[in-house]
């Protein structure tokens, strides 16, 4: 299965969430297609360093120039093709990341349970239905992915997350009731639960390819279409 749309919010509404049960965005969410990028060595090495998690003790003032010297470029070259990076959508905004399992320092829980909602919509309304579902703002975000067969040809995925499993069930109910009452038919739905949900990079870097390679006794040259 491979995602065709994403569906999300502004990064205002972001900031300005409100979690009361069937709560959502007056607009409809913003469409986010996914698109292949040609990178040159140079903008990967950069990438690669850009991307890595940042360690406590790296959370400093000149906050750049050891990820500069660690893809080996200056410091001027390393913000220019960051910036460039950010100008074509490469790489979106920075944030901390949620950790949804672990307590936090004072033993409290950030998030139980973590639920994927499953819609199967009738073919050529997946835009429109997507858009509607990434309104709520229970959402962190929504897509369009085709499930085929196996899961009953679901096409629009969501997430969401919650301390109380009831809480989280009332939230996706509020959206099966608005999708309804919009006039868009809902042939299939069902809720997904995992125990742990994280986000890192999806791409294969061409850097840790060729390591690879290298590894296991091959010419990266080689390996070349």
């Amino acid at each position: 299965m491979s995602a065709k749309r994403l569906f999300a919010l502004g990064v205002g509404h972001i900031r300005r969430r409100d979690m009361t049960i069937g709560s959502k965005a007056d607009e409809l969410a913003e469409v986010q297609d996914t698109e292949i990028v040609a990178l040159s060595p140079l903008e990967w090495q950069v990438l690669m360093a850009l991307k890595r998690e940042f360690e406590a003790e790296e959370l400093c003032r000149d906050l750049w120039k050891a990820r500069a010297a660690e893809a080996d470029v200056d410091t001027e070259t390393f913000l220019r093709v960051g910036t460039l990076l950010s100008e074509r959508k490469v790489i979106g905004r920075f944030s901390t990341f949620l950790e949804h399992v672990k307590p936090t320092a004072g033993d409290q829980r950030v998030t139980r349970y973590n639920a994927l909602f499953h819609w199967a919509v009738p073919p050529g309304r997946e835009i429109e239905a997507g858009r509607e579902v990434g309104r709520f703002h229970i959402m962190t975000h929504a897509y369009w992915r085709e499930g085929g067969p196996e899961f009953r040809n679901v096409n629009i995925m969501g997430v969401a997350h919650g301390l109380d499993k009831a809480v989280v069930l009332a939230h996706k109910a509020a959206i099966d009731a608005h999708l309804e009452s919009i006039g868009i038919p809902v042939s299939y739905t069902n809720v997904f639960w995992g125990g742990r949900s994280e986000i890192k990079p999806s791409e294969i870097s061409p850097i840790a390819y060729r390591d690879f390679c290298r590894e296991v006794g091959l010419d990266p040259e080689a390996m070349r279409e």
